[in-house]
């Protein structure tokens, strides 16, 4: 029997199998003797084979061929990875410029990992209604600058319903991943997109400015005008997963386009001479941000980097 993944609580799975019914599952222990390196080897979205039991649960048997997946660093586990999602069409990245503030540096490491699994993003810029003029500016440059280097970018509120027409069209007919920050807003763009599904939402932290998680496992919602959303909970930091660092410069699509006219074809765009991309960076073609995260992302061997949320 066959089925996709629509909820993972961490220690059980629901299936949906091709029939419509629906099992509450766990995973046949020989899943962890094949060297999967994922502190959860079955995700929302995976098409999976199950093995019904007398009282109604199931058991995951195997895992079908994913057409692809969006991975990051395990929070607690260096050497682990930790799958968001699988077989999507595409990403919502919600991004807020305050309460709180998502850095670049976040927004450009989700999008070079998303580069790497060839899986489109579209970034959408919520709580337009809380920005004074000078926040609204800081907007109006990042969207300016992610357009630019061939991105989909959305400005919205999610609050007031603000946008969300062109976003549900995005939507249509697509399984996407919906990710973020903890506190940006996706369970409130959720209920928005969902009428009637009603998943709690926190305030931001007065402290902290920062966001609480109130989504606290992956679930796939059937959207009303046709394809599915991925719910996730919030993530602080992306660590990067299994990209060599001579790989990294070509999920950087303006580093790359650059990159042809480097002398070396070996570059690492940091210190060799002849090379067109740290050109590029000094005639202000390549943004600075885009840069310093790409020589962030070099950093990483450093075990402790990705636990930065900045």
């Amino acid at each position: 029997m066959t089925g996709i993944v629509i909820k993972n609580t961490g220690s059980w799975y629901v299936v949906r199998t091709d029939d419509g019914q629906l099992f509450s599952c766990k995973v046949k222990g020989n899943f962890r003797l094949r060297g999967i390196r994922s502190t959860n080897p079955v995700a929302v979205g995976d098409h999976v084979t199950i093995i019904p039991s007398p009282d109604g649960t199931a058991l995951i048997a195997d895992i079908l061929d994913r057409r692809n997946y969006i991975i990051r660093r395990a929070s607690n586990l260096s050497k682990q990875s930790h799958i968001l999602a699988a077989n999507v069409d595409q990403v919502l990245l919600l991004v807020t410029v305050a309460h709180p503030e998502t850095s670049t540096t976040f927004v450009d490491r989700f999008l070079a990992s998303a580069e790497a699994y060839r899986i489109p993003v579209i970034l959408v810029f919520n709580k337009m209604d809380m920005y004074d003029e000078t926040q609204r500016a800081v907007v109006g440059q990042l969207t300016a600058l992610y357009r630019s280097i061939g991105y989909t970018c959305i400005a919205c509120s999610a609050l007031r319903g603000e946008g969300m027409t062109e976003l549900a069209e995005l939507l249509c007919d697509k399984t996407t991943l919906l990710s973020g920050n903890s506190g940006v807003g996706k369970s409130t763009l959720l209920n928005t997109l969902v009428p009637g599904l009603e998943v709690d939402t926190a305030e931001i932290s007065q402290a902290h400015d920062t966001g609480q998680h109130t989504t606290t496992f992956s679930e796939m919602y059937p959207l009303p005008t046709g394809g599915q959303l991925i719910d996730t909970p919030g993530i602080k930091g992306f660590g990067t997963f299994d990209i060599e660092r001579e790989e990294l410069g070509h999920y950087f699509r303006e580093l790359f386009r650059q990159s042809d006219d480097c002398r070396f074809a070996n570059c690492t765009h940091t210190h060799e001479p002849g090379c067109a991309v740290r050109q590029a960076v000094e005639r202000g073609e390549i943004a600075l941000s885009r840069y310093a995260s790409y020589l962030n992302m070099l950093d990483d061997k450093s075990e402790d980097k990705y636990r930065k949320g900045d």
